[in-house]
């Protein structure tokens, strides 16, 4: 079952929570970095498991449909950045993948997943999409509250296709 604009913290039209994450060569970086282009803001749950590998592969074979449309992939989970600099590396993920270790992220866009697979007080990010135009207002929320869903990848080329 997932989502779309219900009652979670962000909500479409309204302005995105800035971050400032750690990449993966420990560079921070703020969402208002990106936003010269329309960004897809992609939380995952995990790297190394199965379907969030299989979801940022996805991004990854899109990048081209995706810089058509103006848009920059961020992938963010709540790994540290070595695991997700050898997620990256492992897979050639092409886009980067930022640090949310302390949660600042998961919380701030309403997407912590709590006790993640059973796993008493670990919280990690619900599979979650956010789409952010230049001026940093969400057009797109989709969050999943079951972490094996992927996200309607042709929709939200379809959201991205209809920004100006």
């Amino acid at each position: 079952m997932y989502v779309r604009n219900m009652s979670f913290k962000i909500k479409v039209n309204q302005k995105a929570p800035d971050f400032t994450l750690l990449d993966t060569d420990f560079k921070p970086k703020r969402l208002k970095d990106f936003l010269s282009q329309n960004v897809v803001l992609a939380f995952y749950p995990g790297a190394f498991t199965s379907v969030c590998a299989k979801e940022m592969c996805t991004f990854r074979d899109s990048l081209a449909r995706l810089n058509t449309l103006k848009a920059q992939v961020i992938g963010i989970s709540v790994n540290d950045p070595f695991t997700n600099k050898a997620f990256a590396d492992a897979n050639r993920l092409n886009f980067p993948l930022l640090n949310d270790y302390n949660r600042e992220a998961v919380n701030s866009y309403g997407v912590a997943l709590m006790d993640f697979a059973g796993l008493k007080g670990y919280t990690a990010a619900k599979r979650s999409v956010f789409i952010i135009d230049k001026q940093g207002i969400v057009r797109y929320v989709w969050i999943s509250e079951d972490p094996g869903v992927e996200p309607d990848y042709e929709e939200i080329e379809r959201v991205l296709g209809g920004i100006e």
